[in-house]
């Protein structure tokens, strides 16, 4: 089935606003049957995105776009050395649980940072892809906000790669002041785009697989 879903890389960095709307036109056109689904890997220059839940309280400093957006979650940043995953699946094949679809989500994303040598986590009660730092301190590695309508699923994952740290400062990512931000640069392994888009691709499957296994 992964065979028939197309995977597609945009290099450079796509401005955030006309990604949402070609995400959206597509979601829309798998749901009319008129298109087929997609996993979409792609860069954004700076942006603080607002998701269903953001609180105005935790944008500290605006220094970049504040766009709101529909996908749940909170206030995050996207922004150059982050590989952004957009996936718009059709959830009516695949048992009508959102739920499942976000802890499937969520251990790819594991599973794909374990190809490069991070050993990432859950972490009970918050959300998002964890990881340690040499001293042991829980740091977040990876934010994951979705929207679904109609059992098409939109919205992703961003999973920080080699972005410039400092740029979080301007919010409180994801509503968790007490916790840090890391990226594979800052933990010493490999931040290349290429790299890692190999590490999904190879853990796909599993993905894939898990998530039909709820039909």
């Amino acid at each position: 089935m992964s065979e028939t879903i197309e995977w597609r890389v945009t290099p450079g960095l796509t401005d955030y606003e006309s990604a949402i709307a070609e995400m959206e036109a597509r979601a829309a056109a798998v749901t009319a049957g008129d298109a087929g689904e997609l996993v979409w890997l792609l860069e954004h220059p700076p942006v603080y995105t607002g998701g269903t839940s953001a609180d105005p309280a935790e944008l500290l400093d605006p220094r970049f776009p504040v766009v709101k957006t529909g996908r749940g979650g909170r206030f995050t940043y996207h922004g150059p050395g982050q590989r952004i995953g957009y996936l718009v699946l059709d959830l009516d094949a695949r048992g009508h649980d959102i739920r499942h679809f976000i802890c499937s989500l969520e251990g790819w994303l594991i599973a794909a940072l374990g190809e490069i040598g991070i050993a990432a986590f859950r972490a009970p009660g918050r959300v998002g892809i964890w990881t340690r730092l040499a001293d042991g301190q829980e740091a977040k590695i990876g934010a994951i906000g979705v929207r679904v309508r109609r059992w098409v699923t939109m919205h992703g994952f961003a999973i920080n790669l080699s972005p410039d740290l400092a740029h979080f400062g301007g919010i409180v990512p994801c509503g968790l002041p007490d916790f840090a931000v890391t990226s594979a640069a800052a933990l010493g392994k490999p931040s290349e785009f290429a790299t890692f888009d190999a590490a999904l691709s190879a853990t796909f499957p599993a993905f894939l697989e898990r998530l039909t296994a709820a039909a």
